[in-house]
């Protein structure tokens, strides 16, 4: 199957993240590939639908997702869906039910249930500090300690979590939709069927909240690329977004030179 992208990609954030967690990257690789056309969506329950309710099925999530992107004039030609998570299962679960539709997908730290355990999952070893930052009230303390379980790299957490508190105050996503989407989360089982679209797996091995052993699972079920990043987090866009589109690049020129 030919690799080449689609002048129209779709993007689609995790568990609990909308369309502006996508911060620098966004703007990166729109420089990398500026012929394409490039738009955020946001699952039900976050960002500009953070009013709405989630469903707690992930086919349900999907189907509101689409019907978003159809409504909106997005599909009138095959997509490039790169997801991150939450948005990777979502991804596969629209390739599964409507190839037709997607080009072909790039899917970031993703896991299915019918893969992988549910310690693996979620980390056993960060289930007090995900506990801990659910409880927490205070959405600056809270954005920080997300940051913590989501990327390795330090450099940048007092910005960016005041950033992402900024977020949360403009369309706070509410305990409900969070549980909802987690619910969703452990609960899919993808068909046992191979992809009719090329995919690309992304792993970040220095993931604390999914382990990377979720993605490789996939992989081996299906024989399908991956890359893996030697230390990055489970955001891998926010710790290393220069590899991310280099891998994007090599994917590409290995099936269309």
């Amino acid at each position: 199957m030919d690799n080449k992208l689609a002048p129209h990609w779709l993007l689609l954030r995790g568990l609990a993240r909308e369309s502006a967690h996508w911060g620098d990257f966004v703007p990166l690789l729109q420089a990398a590939f500026p012929e394409v056309r490039i738009t955020l969506l946001d699952l039900p329950g976050t960002g500009h639908h953070y009013q709405d309710p989630s469903p707690s099925q992930l086919q349900d999530i999907t189907a509101t997702v689409r019907d978003h992107a159809h409504a909106n004039g997005y599909l009138q030609q095959p997509v490039t869906i790169l997801a991150i998570s939450l948005g990777a299962m979502v991804a596969w679960d629209w390739q599964q039910r409507y190839p037709t539709e997607i080009s072909n997908a790039i899917l970031i730290n993703p896991s299915f249930a019918s893969l992988s355990p549910f310690y693996l999952r979620l980390r056993w070893q960060c289930y007090p500090k995900f506990l801990a930052l659910i409880c927490q009230r205070d959405l600056l303390k809270r954005e920080r300690a997300i940051l913590q379980l989501v990327s390795r790299c330090r450099d940048h957490d007092d910005a960016n979590s005041q950033a992402w508190a900024h977020i949360q105050q403009l369309r706070p996503v509410s305990l409900g939709n969070m549980l909802r989407q987690i619910i969703a989360a452990a609960r899919y089982r993808p068909q046992d069927l191979p992809p009719q679209i090329p995919i690309l797996l992304l792993s970040g091995l220095g993931d604390q909240l999914v382990s990377p052993r979720c993605a490789d699972a996939i992989q081996q079920q299906w024989q399908l690329p991956i890359r893996r990043h030697p230390w990055a987090g489970h955001d891998l866009t926010l710790d290393d977004g220069a590899w991310v589109i280099t891998q994007l690049k090599d994917w590409v020129a290995s099936t269309t030179a």
